[in-house]
């Protein structure tokens, strides 16, 4: 490809609202930064419009929504009609579009086959992986989880990576379990699903001193779903009461999910009604606000084969801002920060979450010094540095280059 050769432009297919999506976001942005026209296939609330130009990137919205918290029926319902309206739209617009590449982001992982009938054009197509798909469905719907459906699980996430050119995933140990299943090193690339620092800048917000009016403000910022213990969150809470009746602690949660009727019946249970708010969703624009307004940031991620391989992106964001960060302790957290940065806790107990989060609250030197290096550790994982690896494999897939290369981790 020349410098007087225009670029083709991009397609990415997901199952999300593109809105809500960051890591779909930042890389959409990010093409549409280096000079591609970006389409992003995704969802439609009801009374959206079906297309919109949201920072310069084209959304076509499908006639399909998003029924989080469903039964295993309606989610494949759901998966299938997407994969099918997105296939339909997505081929009728490379007729007029002539895309240079196709990405799929997953879940699900078959809707890679949207992208066939441009596979079979000569268009290459990029499987990004967010998560390892037969993990999920075990954590998310036990009761249907057996031997059968785990293989069937496994045989889809082969065909779903066969059909691909190329992987990417957004940890090293996803891309350890890929490799394992035969993804040869060549084809897969891992970009850390990491914050946009221009986006998760604390200088842009009103600086809060930790405790300012005496008041400990805990944040969290994500899905209220089972994934995420913050029913263990409440009962540290209840146990920091209980311990320093002094000490005034609120925590704000943003977000929706099915777990939020559960979450308020349990803070009325402990009695902390009053200490526990539930603003809904914010848009990922109001997100680094939200944080700013806090003391401590909390990651309290459920410990299971699923989650075992994932790395939450709001720990990122709340150390991006400056904040004190309390995280279950995962082997990814630990893979990737060392013991003197964010603080951890053992996933499932609340007492040794209370523990992690008072200690931040009374040794205020350690914990200048916490938020000091881990934000050095931000820096290094950084969207910055995440952008050049996956802007490489697009160039790589869209110029059609054959050259070897290991899959390498920026920032590891």
């Amino acid at each position: 490809m020349t410098a007087a050769t225009p670029r083709r432009p991009i397609c990415m297919i997901v199952h999300a609202y593109y809105e809500e999506d960051p890591r779909v976001r930042r890389e959409a942005e990010t093409l549409v930064a280096a000079g591609w026209e970006v389409d992003v296939f995704g969802l439609r609330r009801p009374g959206e419009e079906p297309a919109a130009v949201v920072g310069g990137v084209n959304l076509r919205r499908l006639p399909v929504g998003r029924h989080q918290g469903a039964g295993l029926p309606v989610y494949l319902v759901e998966y299938g009609a997407f994969l099918f309206r997105a296939l339909w739209a997505a081929t009728r617009a490379h007729r007029r579009r002539r895309y240079g590449l196709a990405e799929v982001h997953s879940l699900p992982d078959y809707l890679v086959f949207a992208a066939l009938p441009m596979k079979l054009a000569g268009v290459p197509v990029l499987l990004d992986l967010h998560e390892a798909m037969p993990e999920f469905f075990r954590s998310r719907f036990p009761k249907a989880a057996n031997p059968i459906s785990y293989r069937l699980l496994r045989l889809q996430e082969k065909l779903s990576i066969a059909l691909a050119n190329e992987v990417m995933t957004v940890n090293e140990p996803l891309a350890e379990r890929l490799r394992g299943l035969g993804v040869r090193p060549d084809r897969l690339t891992v970009v850390l699903n990491s914050p946009d620092l221009t986006l998760f800048d604390p200088a842009a917000h009103p600086r809060r001193a930790f405790m300012a009016g005496g008041t400990l403000r805990i944040v969290y910022t994500g899905a209220l779903t089972p994934t995420y213990e913050l029913d263990v969150l409440l009962r540290a809470i209840a146990s920091i009461v209980r311990a320093r009746p002094s000490l005034p602690v609120s925590a704000t949660l943003y977000g929706r999910g099915d777990a939020q009727p559960a979450l308020e019946a349990l803070a009325a249970e402990l009695g902390i009604a009053d200490r526990v708010g539930f603003p809904g969703r914010i848009p990922i624009e109001d997100v680094p606000r939200a944080v700013a307004a806090g003391d401590i940031g909390i990651a309290p991620t459920r410990l299971d084969p699923f989650t075992g391989m994932s790395l939450s992106t709001k720990l990122l964001e709340y150390a991006a801002m400056g904040k004190p960060v309390v995280a279950s302790r995962l082997p990814t957290v630990e893979r990737y920060f060392a013991p003197d940065t964010l603080a951890v806790y053992e996933p499932g107990h609340p007492e040794s979450l209370a523990a992690a989060i008072l200690a931040l609250v009374d040794d205020p030197k350690g914990r200048r010094a916490r938020v000091d290096r881990t934000r050095r550790r931000i820096d290094e994982l950084s969207w910055t540095r995440q952008a050049e690896a996956f802007k490489a494999v697009v160039v790589r897939l869209t110029e059609g280059s054959r050259h070897k290369r290991g899959a390498r981790e920026p920032g590891a």
